[in-house]
């Protein structure tokens, strides 16, 4: 069977594969699940909302980590940071995982 799929482009894959990296954590996937909904939020809000058992410095963590590869930002507001989804077409992904028959 032959595919009929367009050749993706080398910087796309590279794209692709970095933000894939970034998010292969389900608690960070939980993060961009809650900032769908609702956002901008602050740590302790993101943490309330997720179902994972996760500390706050362990959430800070992922935040992070999902800031620093462009994938989130930040204003300060106060004492509190609050976070944003940089891209939303990010959140394509939750349609791909719901339509794959692999999970």
């Amino acid at each position: 069977m032959v595919s009929s799929r367009k050749k993706i482009s080398i910087i796309k894959l590279q794209t692709a594969s970095k933000v894939l990296k970034t998010i292969a954590h389900p608690v960070r996937l939980q993060i961009l699940n809650v900032l769908e909904k609702a956002e901008p939020l602050d740590v302790s809000t993101i943490c309330s909302k997720i179902e994972s058992d996760v500390e706050i410095s362990m959430l800070s963590h992922h935040l992070t980590k999902m800031k620093d590869n462009g994938l989130l930002i930040s204003v300060k507001q106060g004492k509190h940071n609050l976070y944003s989804i940089t891209d939303r077409n990010v959140l394509k992904i939750f349609d791909c995982i719901e339509s794959c028959d692999a999970f």
